[in-house]
């Protein structure tokens, strides 16, 4: 039968690789998981206590299309506690993780051919989203010196409709600071061009907090989620924070592409924000772990990335090595079992010639993979 050209995006190459890992992994090999951005552990084990007694006594039917009113207010205090903002929770939309919340901000914001800048490199979904809605992401290179972030004059050069932009950052872990997240608001402000703020590592900082745009600005839309730092990646629950004269507009769309995001997963979003003991103790591992790939990796002749401030990856440029990450990567699972994800996923453009790890996984985990990979890249200066 006939398909739509809507369907012809790129895949997720880093679902592949994971793919890849778990054939190794039937096959009886040991893999150390250095591809994904999924925490090694799962919700707060209180957060499951709470939802399983939930689930006993309730059928957990359809929540309202914006999502629990409890859960929407609870993501307003949580804007107070962070952030010192004070946030009507009527701004606030649950959503399908936060790949739901692209779909409705994209489709809310942008019409048909819509230049939506990205700054290059990027969470490969953006790209393949805007794509399948028949808009034309543009990819802007970032540098070294702006730590791998886009600039306020990317909007003049790349005459865009509108930007989206991430801090920290996935692949790079950066962030952006206050100056330079007004300076995008500012200019997206000026040319009349929607400005998105992806904010889901928020939370997963090593030094200075992480800032939301809505310090700056409410003239944004503001996207978060559950997986990263509350460790519920498999629940698929995430939120938005727009203005208020598009809370409307986001309703219509949500009600008629989901009806509702899952409840016993807003539920457990819901007690999961009850939690940050737990949660804090897991931020100090990736911290920990952070700080075993500063060390490790520029010992092993992989020292060129710009330091990450946030999430749980570094980009590392592999350059020196090669011109094909993908065919890298793929050498790295079978000769060293360490799945790492290539950076064409991210750009691609420059791509070719970087690398994704991700030190999400526990510290035996990344100290095991760390030594795998070190030898790795002896037997690779060695054949050379």
């Amino acid at each position: 039968m006939r398909n739509s050209r809507r369907g012809e995006v790129d895949p997720f190459i880093v679902m592949d690789v994971m793919e890849a890992a778990r054939a190794a992994e039937s096959a009886g090999r040991h893999i150390i998981h250095m591809e994904v951005g999924q925490p090694a552990q799962g919700a707060p084990d209180g957060a499951i206590k709470r939802l399983s007694a939930d689930m006993a006594g309730d059928p957990l039917g359809y929540t309202v299309g914006l999502g629990l009113p409890e859960l929407r207010a609870r993501i307003a205090r949580h804007y107070r506690d962070w952030y010192d903002v004070d946030l009507d929770p009527e701004r606030v939309v649950i959503t399908a993780g936060a790949s739901g919340a692209f779909l409705l901000a994209f489709s809310a914001l942008f019409d048909t051919g819509a230049r939506v800048g990205l700054g290059a490199p990027c969470y490969p979904s953006y790209r393949q989203i805007l794509k399948a809605l028949d808009m034309r992401p543009v990819d802007m290179p970032t540098t070294m010196a702006a730590r791998m972030q886009p600039v306020a004059a990317d909007m003049a050069t790349h005459d865009l409709d509108g930007l989206i932009v991430a801090s920290p950052a996935n692949p790079t872990g950066t962030m952006l600071g206050q100056g330079e997240l007004a300076a995008l608001a500012a200019a997206c402000t000026a040319a009349d061009a929607p400005f998105i703020s992806d904010e889901i590592y928020h939370g997963l900082s090593y030094s200075d907090r992480a800032v939301s745009a809505l310090e700056i600005t409410d003239d944004v839309y503001v996207i978060n989620s559950f997986s990263k730092y509350f460790s519920m990646t498999g629940w698929r629950v995430g939120w938005m924070v727009v203005p208020h004269d598009h809370v409307r507009r986001i309703e219509r769309l949500a009600q008629n592409m989901f009806i509702c995001p899952s409840h016993a997963s807003q539920r457990l979003a819901l007690y999961a924000m009850e939690e940050a003991a737990e949660l804090d103790a897991r931020v100090d591992v990736y911290r920990a772990n952070r700080d075993l790939m500063m060390d490790a990796l520029p010992a092993m002749g992989l020292g060129k990335f710009a330091p990450p401030d946030g999430a749980f990856y570094v980009y590392v440029d592999v350059s020196e090595y090669t011109d094909d990450s993908l065919g890298f990567c793929r050498d790295v699972l079978d000769r060293a079992g360490v799945a790492i994800t290539p950076g064409l996923d991210f750009d691609p453009v420059e791509g070719h010639h970087w690398v994704r790890l991700s030190y999400a996984r526990s510290g035996d985990d990344m100290r095991e993979g760390l030594a795998r990979l070190s030898k790795f890249m002896d037997e690779l200066r060695s054949a050379a």
